[in-house]
């Protein structure tokens, strides 16, 4: 009896261990990550570049190949300091990005307009590219040049500011079946946000060329 008990816990501890490194091991394949952001002064105002970092699960790889698409949005927020009150937002813009395979071309489409949109249908894209693989089409969505977040007439050279960046999956533009039957799983979970003081000094800077 004794012996039993102990081989029992020892299969127990066992498959905990197991179900411990695999969710460890999932958790890590989910993980998305700002790898780069740098902000710098453009004409009429400050940009942000950005590398991001991060793998498609292959149930959301899956959902894409079904003719799925999804959508990415970026936000940033620039915010002024008040030491007197709550921080005051002075600026805030928004992209949503949409990926979408194709299967009579077997290409991947993405599409990029301003702001967050509310369906599909509201998309007017302002840029359209397409690319012959999923790792290209990724490769384009993970990088971010020169995007302006805020305007000079919004900032003060005497001011001291921050942004705030983030980026997500937006999972509310799933078809409804679809998003309640992927609530709370972490493959679906691709996001990442970074807060950064503006340098004083790119405030009164003249723009780089």
């Amino acid at each position: 009896m004794l012996g039993w008990c102990r081989a029992r816990a020892v299969s127990v501890l066992a498959s905990l261990c197991l179900v411990g490194l695999l969710s460890l091991g999932q958790g890590l394949a989910q993980s998305t990550e700002i790898t780069q952001f740098q902000v710098e002064r453009v004409d009429e105002g400050l940009a942000v570049s950005t590398q991001l970092r991060f793998d498609l699960p292959p149930v959301v790889e899956d959902a894409l190949l079904k003719g799925i698409p999804l959508f990415f949005v970026l936000e940033a927020d620039t915010y002024r300091d008040r030491w007197y009150w709550t921080d005051q937002r002075v600026a805030s813009t928004a992209r949503t990005i949409r990926l979408a395979y194709q299967p009579l071309t077997r290409r991947w489409r993405v599409n990029v307009a301003s702001g967050v949109i509310s369906n599909s249908g509201g998309l007017r894209a302002t840029l359209n590219q397409n690319y012959d693989s999923l790792d290209e089409a990724l490769t384009g969505i993970q990088r971010l040049a020169r995007w302006k977040f805020a305007d000079n007439a919004e900032l003060s050279h005497d001011g001291s500011y921050r942004v705030e960046f983030s980026f997500r999956l937006d999972l509310s533009q799933l078809p409804r079946p679809f998003q309640i039957g992927v609530a709370g799983q972490s493959d679906w979970a691709i996001a990442a946000q970074i807060k950064e003081r503006i340098r004083p000094e790119l405030l009164r800077a003249e723009p780089a060329r």
